[in-house]
């Protein structure tokens, strides 16, 4: 059996140790509380005021919780509550459709699929959830590289694969693909990514109309679009009214 860590076993009791009580507490306190050497918690609660993670008043010298643990747990219950939000909407989407749908929202350098409904169909799937996509390549990562500041960033500064022909990579051609979703409001993928596969994808927004996350409809090619080989245009307005769904419930109004 694997062995913890000391050192974040020490950190995240310390992290709780702030989280109750006194809001600030000084370096003797969480040395006594915690049972451990002046010295061994004042290098522990350097490192988590490195990170962010404790602040220390400059007056008292005593410590608390620092602003980048509020930011982790907004993500959390943003990402939390973007799933909760989505599940009646994604569920309507996927029958109406007859496609699987994905909710993905930004992860370091890719898309997290953090919801999945399955085609309604008989057909055997296997849930995605859980699951990492490409920011440059899938109508998914269009959206968010388009709208969230942040993922254009990861996006443009990162690796570009060409997964098929179809893939774009130059960072012109990219930086147009970009455009022309933020001026049609959607984006998609046309065997960009997997061969035989097409999606499309609208932006879901947040009470303060920021992006969070994305939904798309995702299937065959043959499926997908039409004749022409453009996504059809029923599939794009379906997945635009689930966006707009989930954003509103979100208490990012109408847009």
């Amino acid at each position: 059996m694997a062995r913890n860590i000391q050192s974040l076993e020490r950190a995240a009791a310390m992290l709780r140790l702030l989280a109750g009580g006194e809001r600030r507490l000084g370096l003797s306190d969480v040395a006594s509380a915690l049972g451990l050497a002046k010295g061994t918690a004042h290098g522990i609660l350097r490192t988590l005021q490195a990170e962010g993670f404790v602040e220390q008043d400059a007056a008292s010298g005593r410590y608390q919780l620092g602003a980048e643990l509020l930011r982790l747990g907004n993500s959390y219950l943003d990402v939390h509550e973007l799933r909760a939000r989505a599940l009646v909407w994604t569920d309507d989407l996927a029958r109406a459709s007859g496609e699987s749908v994905y909710v993905g929202v930004l992860h370091k350098q890719g898309v997290l699929i953090m919801h999945h409904v399955f085609r309604p169909d008989d057909s055997r799937q296997v849930l995605e959830v859980g699951a990492m996509q490409p920011l440059h390549s899938t109508a998914l990562g269009k959206v968010l590289s388009a709208y969230d500041p942040v993922a254009h960033s990861e996006a443009v500064e990162g690796e570009r694969k060409a997964f098929t022909p179809a893939t774009v990579t130059d960072p012109a051609g990219f930086e147009a693909v970009l455009d022309l979703t933020r001026a049609r409001g959607w984006a998609c993928d046309v065997e960009e990514t997997w061969e035989g596969l097409a999606s499309v994808a609208a932006p879901i927004h947040d009470r303060r109309r920021m992006p969070v996350g994305a939904v798309a409809v995702a299937g065959a090619v043959e499926r997908v679009c039409g004749d022409a080989g453009e996504v059809r245009s029923e599939l794009v307005a379906a997945v635009r009214d689930c966006a707009r769904s989930v954003s509103r419930d979100l208490g990012a109004g109408r847009f």
